[in-house]
C-alpha cells in the first residue's frame, strides 16, 4: 500500500486541475520529465535507423518541395555526409526554424488528415530527430526572396542561424551521423551494406517519380544519372541491362484501383527478390498479399524457386487506405484488399497473355493427315506370305514368278554357267591375302551365371533418386546425395581459393551475361575470388560481363544461375575478412552446383562420390551444417525384425 507524505499537493491537483509539471518540482517522484534534446535522440532511434533513413525522409521532403531536379551526394556510405540538393520551393526564415521542433508538420492540421494524406511529407517530423544525433547544415531561398537562410545546428543545438546569398530551393547537409551516440555509430554495418540500402531507398524514390531529374554521387563519382522520362524509360535507366526485353506491361482502371507498370516475363525470373516493387499513390510499399497475387497470375509459368520482375504502381483513393500502420510507411491496409488482390491477379495474367508470354496449344493440322470418311467402315488389308517350293538357288536361271497380290517380284538373274564357277580361282586369291587377326568379342555371362564375385562388386545402390546405400562392415550407410556432394564441391573451391590453383575450361565463344548496376559492383569486388575459382573475364562493361572460361564441372548453362545465387547470398554485403569472404563464395557456388533431389547418379558417379565425401576433412556435415549421412547397424535392423 502506497504512503504519501503531502496530501495537500494531490488535492491541489485533483481540485484546481494543476499542471503535473509543477509538482514534479515540489515533490521526488520516480517519472521524469526528460529534456527535449534527449527526448530526440530517444526518437531517432525509431525514426533513423541508419544513413539510408536519412536517405529516404530527406528525398521525399524534396520532392513534396515540388523539386524538378534533385541530387544526392554520400560520402562514406552516409557516415560522413548525406546531402540533398533541390530547386523546389523554399521556406521562409519562420519555417526553417521550425521544422527542426518537435511535432512540427506541413500537411497535418487535424486528426482526420491522417486519413486523407497526398503528401509524404514536407520538412519537419523526422528532422528534429535527425538534427538530434548529427551535424545538420540547411540553406534555403524561396523564390520571391532576396536572400536565403543559413542554419548549422550541432546535437539539436542552434549554433548560428544568418541570411545568406542563395539559389533557389534547399539544400540538407547532415554531417558526423551518431556523433553524440558512439553505440549507435558501432552498430551501423559494412560500408558496402550500409551502401546498398541507400542506393535501395534512392531507387525506390526515383521509380516512384519518373518526372523529376535524380542524380548521385558516391565519393566523388557519379553513381546514377536518371533524366525525367517516362515509367518504362526511369525502369531500364536504374536497372540498365537488357531490362527493356524483359518487361511486359500492365494496365488496368477499376473503381476501385488504377494499375500501370510492368512485369518480367517468366524466363528472366531469378531466384532473388531483388526487382519487385510496388507503388500506391506513389509511394513505395511491401505487401506479402500483393506479392501473392502476382505469384498467383504466374502460377505454371515459373520453375520452383524462381521470383518474377515486376514494377507495379497502384493508384487508389487516400481515403480507402491507412499509411501509419507502420513507422516507416511501408506498409499499408487497404480497405478492400480481397478484391483488388482478385483485379490485380487478373490483369497480370491478362498481360501475360495479350503479349504471347504464356504458352498456349495450336490446334492448327494438316488436313492431309485426317482419315477418308469412306475408310470409316472399312477393315483393313493384311499382308499375304506365299513360298514358291521350286526354287533353287543354283539353279542356272532364276525364273520370274507373278504373284496373285497383284503386284509383280521380278528376281535379278544370275548370270553364269554354272554353281561351281563362282569357286574357281578362289585358292589363288586367298594366299595373295594377308591375314586378319580379329578381336573375340567378350561373352557376357547370362543373368543367372553371374559367379558371387561378380554380385558383390556393386557396392552402392541409389533409392528414390535422393539417397545413396552402401554396405559396410557394421551394417549400412545411407548418404543424402545433395548435402554430400555441397560438402565436396566446398572443400574443393576453398581449396582452389586458399592456394590459388584452380582449374578452368575454356568456352568456344565467351559467355555474356546482364547486370544492374548494384550487381555489377558486387561482381567487380568479388571478382579475384571469382578467378580463383576457376572464372575467367574477359571484360567487365557497365552492364554486362563477358565470361571466357568456367570452372571445372560446370556447364555454360549452369554459370547464369551460379552468379545470380551468389548475389542473392551476398544482398547483406561482403564480408570484410578474406576468409569469411572466400568461405561464402563457396557454399553459395556449392549449393548452386551440388547434383539435386531426382538427379539419376549412376554407379560410377554414385562411388565416386562416395569416395569423395569420406577424403573430405569434414565428412559427417554439410557446409550449412546439416548431416550428410547416417548408419544402421545390423544389430539394430536385427532388433526391428524382432518385434
Amino acid at each position: 500500500m502506497l504512503k504519501f507524505a503531502n496530501f495537500g499537493l494531490l488535492a491541489d491537483f485533483a481540485n484546481y486541475q494543476i499542471p503535473i509539471s509543477e509538482y514534479s518540482i515540489k515533490m521526488s517522484s520516480i517519472i521524469q520529465l526528460l529534456p527535449d534534446h534527449v527526448a530526440n535522440q530517444i526518437a531517432a532511434g525509431e525514426v533513423v535507423q541508419r544513413p539510408a533513413s536519412v536517405v529516404k525522409e530527406l528525398l521525399e521532403n524534396a520532392v513534396d518541395a515540388g523539386a524538378t531536379d534533385i541530387k544526392l551526394i554520400i560520402k562514406d556510405a552516409g557516415k560522413s555526409l548525406v546531402q540533398v540538393i533541390d530547386n523546389g520551393k523554399g521556406m521562409s526564415i519562420t519555417d526553417s526554424r521550425l521544422c527542426f521542433e518537435r511535432h512540427a508538420t506541413s500537411k497535418i492540421r487535424q486528426a482526420e488528415d491522417l486519413f486523407s494524406l497526398h503528401t509524404k511529407g514536407f520538412r519537419g517530423e523526422a528532422l528534429a530527430s535527425i538534427a538530434a544525433i548529427a551535424h545538420v547544415e540547411m540553406k534555403t531561398k524561396q523564390d520571391q526572396d532576396e536572400l536565403g537562410t543559413h542554419i548549422i545546428i550541432e546535437g539539436s543545438k542552434f549554433i548560428s542561424q544568418e541570411p545568406s546569398v542563395l539559389p533557389n530551393g534547399t539544400s540538407f547537409a547532415i554531417k558526423n551521423l551518431f556523433f553524440n551516440i558512439p553505440a549507435r555509430r558501432n552498430f551501423l554495418k559494412s560500408e558496402t551494406v550500409e551502401f546498398r540500402h541507400i542506393v535501395d531507398e534512392f531507387q525506390r524514390v526515383a521509380l516512384a517519380h519518373p518526372t523529376i531529374y535524380f542524380t548521385m554521387y558516391h565519393n566523388g563519382s557519379e553513381m546514377f544519372n536518371l533524366p525525367n522520362s517516362n515509367i518504362r524509360q526511369r525502369i531500364v535507366n536504374v536497372f540498365s541491362g537488357k531490362t527493356n526485353e524483359k518487361l511486359v506491361p500492365v494496365q488496368e482502371e477499376t473503381e476501385i484501383v488504377t494499375i500501370q507498370g510492368f512485369v518480367g516475363k517468366p524466363e528472366f525470373a531469378k531466384k532473388n527478390r531483388g526487382e519487385q516493387f510496388f507503388f500506391v499513390n506513389d509511394r513505395f510499399i511491401k505487401s506479402g498479399y500483393l506479392h501473392h497475387a502476382v505469384m498467383a497470375a504466374y502460377e505454371g509459368l515459373l520453375p520452383n524457386g524462381s521470383q518474377p520482375t515486376y514494377f507495379i504502381y497502384l493508384n487508389v483513393p487516400p481515403n480507402t487506405i491507412d499509411i501509419n500502420i507502420h513507422p516507416t510507411k511501408t506498409e499499408i491496409k487497404f480497405d478492400d484488399e480481397h478484391a483488388l488482390y482478385a483485379i490485380l491477379r487478373s490483369t497480370i495474367k491478362h498481360s501475360l497473355g495479350q503479349f504471347n508470354v504464356v504458352p498456349t496449344l495450336d490446334f492448327d493440322r494438316d488436313p492431309n493427315l485426317d482419315t477418308p470418311y469412306q475408310y470409316q467402315n472399312k477393315k483393313a488389308d493384311y499382308p499375304t506370305i506365299q513360298v514358291d517350293s521350286t526354287y533353287n538357288p543354283f539353279a542356272e536361271e532364276k525364273p520370274s514368278k507373278q504373284f496373285s497380290g497383284g503386284t509383280s517380284y521380278r528376281k535379278q538373274e544370275v548370270i553364269g554357267s554354272s554353281w561351281e564357277s563362282l569357286y574357281v580361282g578362289l585358292k589363288n586369291d586367298i594366299a595373295e591375302v594377308e591375314p586378319f587377326a580379329f578381336e573375340n568379342e567378350e561373352v557376357t555371362a547370362s543373368l543367372f551365371d553371374e559367379k558371387e564375385e561378380e554380385q558383390s562388386v556393386k557396392r552402392t545402390y541409389q533409392i528414390h533418386k535422393k539417397y545413396i546405400v552402401s554396405p559396410i562392415k557394421s551394417g549400412m550407410v545411407i548418404i543424402d546425395q545433395g548435402r554430400a556432394h555441397q560438402r565436396v564441391l566446398y572443400e574443393q573451391f576453398l581449396t582452389n581459393m586458399t592456394v590459388n590453383q584452380a582449374s578452368s575450361q575454356q568456352l568456344l565463344f565467351p559467355l555474356q551475361l546482364f547486370f544492374s548496376n548494384n550487381e555489377m559492383k558486387l561482381l567487380a569486388e568479388l571478382q579475384p575470388s571469382l578467378i580463383n575459382t576457376g572464372f575467367i573475364f574477359e571484360s567487365f562493361g557497365v552492364d554486362s560481363i563477358n565470361v571466357s572460361g568456367i570452372p571445372v564441372n560446370t556447364t555454360e548453362s549452369e554459370v547464369s544461375i551460379v552468379l545470380e545465387q551468389l548475389l542473392s547470398d551476398l544482398q547483406d554485403g561482403i564480408p570484410d575478412s578474406s576468409f569469411s569472404q572466400n568461405d561464402t563464395i563457396a557454399k553459395s557456388m556449392a549449393k548452386s552446383l551440388a547434383v539435386k533431389t531426382g538427379t539419376y547418379l549412376t554407379e560410377k558417379e554414385q562411388e565416386s562420390l562416395v569416395n569423395n565425401l569420406f577424403a573430405c576433412k569434414e565428412p559427417n556435415v554439410s557446409p550449412f551444417h546439416k548431416p550428410t549421412f547416417i548408419t544402421m547397424r545390423v544389430e539394430d535392423i536385427d532388433k526391428r525384425f524382432a518385434l
